[in-house]
């Protein structure tokens, strides 16, 4: 027991008492449930070994810190050197490149293209759910340089090249020529001021030049701008068209890439997104001239799962945090978590973030197995739904914390402010419902293989049945109006995660699932489940750690 100076006892005022740990030291992985289960369930059990350890690396104070410290010191752009010549340059603080130096370390950039194997997407996107709750600012240059290989193989020539460099595990933040470099990682660049969504109005243009081009325009966002190339889409003589864009010329030069500003984002803030203008940029093209959309929708495919698993993960964080305080925080004589209608909001919580859980590591598994028409359907839904719930779990949870959760040195206000993101990146809500109807009205065999799908949980549930039931018919009808999109990509989702939950969740998380989300009258707010739900065991099976006593 410290002494006290009773020169000083006088001014004594209160002791601390009563608030909760910060959640660090534990094993992100081994201590989700939901997520050991999934990743194995989906062929990726020959991971979880290595997802452990990741797991308890990316949970030690130090690492979480790396987080904290990466928002704290933003990126700074420096467009000049101080003689005046054109630098282009955006410089991170440290703790960001130990995030990326984590982040390629463990693959996550491209490792099911290094190591192809069954599973192999399943257990980068479990890596990736793991790595964003530390700092979902290091997912985009992950996710973009792992989305551009399938998009680069159209050009075989260009895979060639690349590919090596990509694959390589040590991030090397210099900005130099990539085949100095020991490894390199790639963005994108697509939208114009003009446009946004739509890239068929895009005025870059691309004048063929000695096999190559030269690209003269902007962009609008043109994020992480210290990457080693960008898939970039402007317009050539046959129309617009896909190119990529490296920062360096074949002889050496800097490439005409200037950075006019840096974005100052509502969140993500960690990671650097800016303002560019082509002054005569060098780029090759990726395969043919006015196929520019078809060629980099299979970056845009890659990167929307990756989308919908970054949400889940928020989720999940977000889950975590606000069991582990209400566990440790004590009101009217027992912990917070204990409180009936607290327990019913923390059950409710985990429910969404189980659900979403199960739903990216599903869709993970289609993109190992090649379910070509079952991903072109549910890729935009599950993006769709996961990116619209993260936010309203976000909220919920810093209000579990009260005025402690609203307060910057708290993990809650960051996850806050990043939940939208996602729903924005790689087309918004209207996009993906509308994503959709066209996989419904040009692909009927992705009809097919979701109520395939979802016929293996026959019989487990009889309102799941009925949802399912119900849907069917609008699955088969070809003319569906474009105001019904978000309803039906709601039920489609809600149909997908039922059916998942039934089969391997907890008997107490499906039911309360189905009983909620299925069984009518859900309004989408937290803590409204129907009585007679076992809310305690759900909360027990999200906890991150022991439930205090």
């Amino acid at each position: 027991m410290p002494r006290i100076d009773p020169a000083q006892a006088q001014f004594q005022t209160h002791e601390v008492t009563n608030m909760p740990p910060a959640l660090t030291d534990y094993d992100l992985f081994t201590s989700d449930r939901t997520l050991v289960e999934a990743t194995s369930r989906e062929g990726a059990g020959w991971a979880a070994s290595e997802l452990t350890s990741f797991g308890a690396r990316l949970g030690r104070s130090e690492t979480i810190e790396l987080g904290f410290l990466a928002n704290r010191n933003l990126p700074v752009l420096h467009t000049h050197d101080r003689f005046g010549n054109r630098r282009d340059e955006v410089e991170y603080h440290p703790s960001w490149h130990e995030l990326m130096a984590i982040s390629v370390g463990q693959g996550l950039h491209a490792s099911p293209w290094s190591y192809p194997q069954p599973g192999a997407h399943v257990a980068r996107a479990a890596g990736l759910f793991l790595l964003v709750q530390v700092e979902a600012g290091v997912m985009c240059p992950t996710t973009t340089t792992y989305a551009a290989v399938p998009a680069l193989r159209q050009q075989p020539e260009l895979a060639v090249q690349w590919e090596p460099m990509i694959h390589s595990r040590r991030y090397d933040p210099r900005f130099r020529p990539a085949a100095e470099k020991t490894g390199v990682l790639v963005s994108m660049g697509m939208t114009e001021k003009q446009g946004g969504t739509d890239l068929r109005t895009n005025t870059t243009r691309a004048t063929p030049d000695d096999g190559a081009y030269r690209l003269v325009g902007h962009k609008w966002f043109f994020s992480i701008p210290m990457c080693d190339a960008f898939l970039v889409t402007a317009q050539a003589p046959g129309g617009l068209s896909c190119f990529l864009m490296p920062r360096w010329t074949p002889d050496g030069t800097v490439n005409g890439l200037r950075l006019q500003r840096l974005k100052d984002k509502l969140g993500n803030r960690a990671n650097a997104s800016s303002e560019v203008e082509f002054q005569n940029a060098w780029a090759t093209l990726i395969g043919e001239e006015g196929r520019g959309i078809a060629t980099i929708m299979e970056m845009v495919n890659h990167t929307r799962l990756d989308c919908a698993v970054g949400s889940a993960a928020q989720m999940r964080q977000a889950v975590a945090q606000a069991i582990h305080y209400t566990s440790h925080r004590q009101v009217f004589g027992g912990p917070l978590v204990d409180q009936p209608l607290m327990t019913a909001v923390l059950a409710d919580l985990a429910i969404e973030s189980e659900a979403a859980t199960a739903l990216v590591l599903r869709l993970a598994r289609a993109f190992d197995q090649g379910e070509t028409a079952l991903r072109r359907l549910i890729t935009p839904a599950i993006k769709y739904w996961t990116t619209k719930r993260a936010p309203a779990v976000a909220a919920e949870a810093l209000e579990a914390f009260g005025g402690v959760g609203y307060i910057e040195e708290c993990v809650m206000p960051r996850l806050y402010r990043e939940a939208p993101l996602n729903s924005i990146w790689e087309g918004s809500g209207n996009v993906m419902c509308l994503d959709v109807l066209r996989a419904l009205a040009r692909s009927p065999q992705s009809a097919t293989a979701l109520l395939d799908e979802l016929a293996l949980a026959r019989g487990g549930d009889a309102r799941l049945d009925r949802h399912i039931a119900e849907l069917e018919p609008a699955l088969r009808t070809a003319d569906k109006r474009e105001v019904e999109a978000r309803g039906l990509t709601e039920r489609i989702v809600l149909a997908l995660a039922g059916s998942l939950l039934v089969r391997f969740a907890p008997l107490a998380v499906a039911d309360a699932f189905c009983a909620s989300r299925l069984d009518g009258g859900w309004t989408g707010a937290f803590g409204t489940l129907p009585s007679g739900v076992a809310t305690r065991a759900i909360v027990e099976r999200a906890a991150p750690d022991q439930l205090a006593r």
